[in-house]
């Protein structure tokens, strides 16, 4: 199935920018709270923010379920004509480190948790039952997993973001208007 229009749907772009500011916000907090907190000062306040961070991250969990489906059932625009075969494929493989970013970050996040010995609750609503109990194994694993994940996540959308600048302010083509726009 082609998309012959140059724009992405309505849910697409809003499930796009939803997630996006949903990840900044995550990984905002979660570097915060990883690196300026210490449980031995502010332990409460630490607690609180590692919560928050917690109960935001994981609504990405059941929101990339949800897009992946609608990009399954709706497929993107086509890439330009003036990008090459390389450029392509290379625009394609960092859609898809995104994506399995976007899957692993919370899932580790929430092993993460789990192993530690705490919930991974969403939006303060319920919490994801937990498949792991208290483990310290697990945890010496999944914890420099998810931290060093998240670096790398925040490189990704650091070069995805570049990446629409660019073809928005130097190549000037529909690519960055094809998430911000209609017809």
């Amino acid at each position: 199935m082609k998309n012959s229009s140059p724009y992405y749907t309505r849910t697409a772009q809003m499930l796009h920018w939803i997630m996006a500011i949903i990840f900044i916000a995550a990984w905002l907090i979660g570097f915060y709270s990883g690196n300026f907190l210490s449980y031995d000062v502010d332990g409460s306040f630490k607690g609180q923010v590692i919560s928050l961070h917690k109960n935001i991250a994981t609504t990405i969990i059941f929101l990339v379920v949800i897009r992946l489906f609608w990009r399954y059932t709706h497929p993107a625009p086509q890439l330009p004509d003036s990008m090459s075969a390389t450029m392509k494929v290379l625009a394609h493989l960092g859609h898809l480190a995104l994506y399995l970013m976007l899957l692993a970050l919370p899932i580790t996040g929430c092993l993460f948790s789990w192993s530690a010995g705490h919930p991974a609750p969403v939006l303060y609503l319920f919490e994801i039952p937990r498949l792991v109990q208290d483990n310290p194994e697990l945890l010496a694993i999944v914890k420099p997993v998810h931290i060093y994940l998240s670096w790398f996540a925040g490189f990704l959308v650091i070069g995805h973001l570049a990446a629409a600048l660019k073809h928005h302010f130097i190549d000037k083509d529909n690519v960055l208007k094809s998430m911000t726009r209609q017809k």
